[in-house]
């Protein structure tokens, strides 16, 4: 019998599956998965446009998801993965439900709550920090918030 481990890149593959999901959405390519035990228990992509609610961040909808599953708010033993630094909102969100851990790709120099411009994740006045892994698969979850953010200029520039 093999035993299949799955490392932090595997997890985050699966984030830029939702954020890819997000992209032909046409929302902010962001994709988060909630991990418990070796195994996702929240999966969700950003849904801002979609539900028309600016509270619809991946990692908001993969937490919900995560607490259901596990039926409880509370999700001190799950760690979760996103393809880009969470903000404020969500940082606060994952201090809240006591998330062991954050993994993100790539840093978000203008909003970023975990260690860009403020690191909410780590605050010790909060009842809970997180611990943080930076950087995981950077250069794939930065391409894709690129190429998005590129694509909607060119658009905008030709008046569509």
């Amino acid at each position: 019998m093999m035993i299949e481990l799955l490392t932090d890149d595997d997890f985050m593959r699966e984030a830029l599956r939702q954020a890819k999901k997000a992209y032909n959405a046409d929302e902010v390519p962001v994709g988060a998965v909630v991990v418990r035990e070796g195994k996702i228990i929240g999966r969700a992509y950003n849904q801002v446009e979609l539900l028309k609610d600016a509270t619809a961040h991946a990692e908001m909808l993969a937490i919900t998801q995560a607490e259901a599953a596990v039926g409880d708010w509370r999700l001190t033993d799950c760690d979760l993965y996103v393809t880009k630094e969470p903000c404020v909102m969500c940082a606060g969100a994952l201090v809240h439900v006591r998330i062991r851990r954050v993994i993100f790709g790539c840093a978000d120099p203008r909003a970023g709550a975990a260690g860009s411009v403020i690191n909410l994740l780590q605050l010790t006045s909060l009842n809970h920090q997180c611990a943080i892994t930076p950087g995981v698969l950077q250069n794939e979850c930065a391409i894709t918030l690129q190429d998005f953010f590129r694509k909607k200029r060119s658009l905008h520039a030709d008046g569509l």
